[in-house]
């Protein structure tokens, strides 16, 4: 009996305890339960681009795989001599992808022709001297290159700007919640978290900036302007 007493009553003072600890928490110590404002910004920065990103090649076909082979690897060396002369460094060219395939030519009326053979050699090329770059695709297509899969523009080092978009970013957002809390009537707090990520790449801009062109008495090419953008996201406490 008197066990079962002893049982009963240390129960009773568990529950009591466990009781006791719950009441002591206190109400806001949950991070959602503090108010708040959220916010968020934007920081653009419009830069000239200095590198563009080429891409080109050489397709070849001939009755057999070593003709055209032989062709292709000839226009290849011309491109690549003539990239050498208009001051493209050997570590800016890079071989990207080089095909081989035999390709089936038909009839009109959809028979069986000859089978001729198919090589394709594209190399990255990255050009440091935009004002020649018109001139640059000129040479390159006389020489031999036949197929330009794209132009693309960047900058060599975008950590600067990419600073700088940031600075604008979290000032944006430090704006935006002092006006909102100026227009709720309250005050802003301590600062719970602060996040700032960027958008993607540098993108080129497809309005009236004023940006820089690469201009040539070749292909006209057309530089632009780069903007890189980075948002940023505040969560501020309020009294």
């Amino acid at each position: 009996m008197r066990n079962k007493i002893f049982v009963v009553v240390a129960g009773l003072i568990i529950v009591s305890l466990l009781a006791a600890c719950q009441g002591s928490v206190p109400v806001n110590n949950g991070y959602n339960q503090v108010p708040m404002i959220n916010v968020s910004g934007t920081g653009k920065v419009y830069v000239a681009p200095d590198i563009a990103n080429v891409y080109l090649g050489v397709r070849s076909q001939a009755p057999d795989v070593g003709s055209a082979l032989s062709q292709n690897n000839d226009q290849a060396a011309t491109i690549a001599s003539t990239l050498q002369e208009m001051g493209v460094a050997p570590e800016d060219i890079q071989t990207t992808a080089f095909n081989v395939y035999p390709q089936q030519n038909y009839n009109p009326d959809g028979t069986p022709m000859d089978t001729v053979y198919v090589v394709e050699n594209t190399v990255y090329i990255k050009v440091r001297n935009l004002t020649n770059l018109g001139g640059l695709l000129d040479s390159v297509i006389k020489a031999g290159a036949n197929t330009i899969n794209g132009i693309s523009f960047g900058l060599e080092d975008s950590t600067a700007a990419e600073a700088e978009a940031r600075k604008l970013a979290v000032e944006d957002a430090r704006s935006k919640a002092q006006e909102l809390a100026e227009l709720s009537g309250v005050t802003l707090g301590q600062l719970y978290s602060v996040n700032v990520y960027s958008s993607g790449g540098p993108q080129p801009v497809y309005e009236a900036k004023g940006g820089a062109a690469a201009v040539t008495a070749g292909t006209p090419i057309a530089a632009g302007q780069l903007v890189i953008q980075m948002e940023a996201s505040m969560s501020y406490a309020i009294k």
